[in-house]
């Protein structure tokens, strides 16, 4: 099993040509299957079955692997036994409709209402970081863009006279998003002082050398403004989260919601009603007449 097992990492360093961290992710899950078909005494791939690979999720899952990591480990496998499928040493997939145990899904963290206007209503230096980085913020928080897309957004994509911004996203798919007042005022202060900096070429976003700033870039400017006015971390996402968070919660429009995001499945919104239940429980905890003598007399 380790031959053909170094066989398939030859093929996909040097025809895959996988990068050395995916390479080794591989390596190390494919190696949990086969210390487990050594102790069931299964001596080849072709004799391991959907049985025995379904005990193996199930030990890694009762010895605390979240359920992404035991995806990872399946999807390993599935490209094993598609190359060995491929070289006639196997003519099965065990893994093929195996499935990892179902865990929590996390809840995205967000900013609070108060606090995203306490990160976004500061003073503002008149410099040519400081207003480009509450350009970012603003733009962040407004239109509820990834990362990939704010980091490609280009000048003919902004319309400031319509409030609108054009974005490309996953899938290459483009949608047409509201910039709110705050954000269009943040971008006709930072726009004047970007041309000073001669740009390389269309980037709405540079650094003072004029090149198109990149995503970890991105990254640190706004987790800077967080530790600096919230002392806390903050990152491009929460931003997003937070925008998804605050628009239901006051409009109620789930598929609104999901058109703006531009998720393909509102299954991906739907995590945001949790968001908003959790707000309203907070809500009557506070507020119930009920809720406070329940909490009064534990």
């Amino acid at each position: 099993m380790e031959r053909q097992l170094e066989a398939y990492c030859t093929h996909l360093r040097s025809e895959r040509q996988v990068s050395p961290h995916t390479l080794e992710a591989y390596r190390r899950d494919l190696n949990k299957v086969v210390a487990f078909c050594t102790k069931a005494s299964i001596v080849s791939w072709s004799t391991l079955d959907i049985q025995r690979l379904r005990q193996l999720v199930s030990r890694l899952h009762q010895q605390g692997q979240s359920s992404r990591s035991i995806a990872r480990l399946l999807s390993a496998v599935r490209g094993l036994y598609h190359y060995l499928n491929r070289e006639g040493l196997c003519d099965h997939d065990p893994a093929n409709g195996l499935a990892p145990p179902k865990g929590e899904r996390r809840l995205p963290k967000t900013l609070d209402t108060d606090r995203a206007l306490q990160l976004l209503e500061g003073a503002v230096e008149d410099d040519f970081l400081a207003q480009r980085d509450q350009a970012i913020l603003e733009l962040f928080y407004s239109s509820g863009l990834r990362l990939s897309e704010l980091t490609g957004l280009n000048l003919d994509q902004l319309d400031l006279a319509d409030g609108l911004v054009q974005v490309l996203g996953k899938g290459s798919k483009t949608r047409v998003l509201p910039v709110g007042k705050k954000a269009r005022e943040a971008l006709q202060a930072w726009l004047p002082l970007r041309a000073l900096a001669n740009p390389e070429d269309d980037a709405v976003f540079v650094s003072q050398r004029g090149r198109r700033l990149g995503a970890r870039a991105i990254q640190l400017r706004v987790k800077a403004a967080g530790e600096r006015e919230l002392g806390q971390n903050l990152h491009p996402h929460m931003l997003r989260h937070s925008f998804a968070s605050h628009l239901l919660e006051s409009s109620q429009d789930l598929r609104a919601v999901q058109e703006l995001l531009g998720h393909a499945d509102i299954k991906t919104t739907q995590i945001y009603t949790h968001l908003d239940f959790q707000h309203l429980a907070s809500v009557y905890d506070s507020a119930h007449p009920r809720a406070k003598r329940s909490k009064g007399s534990e």
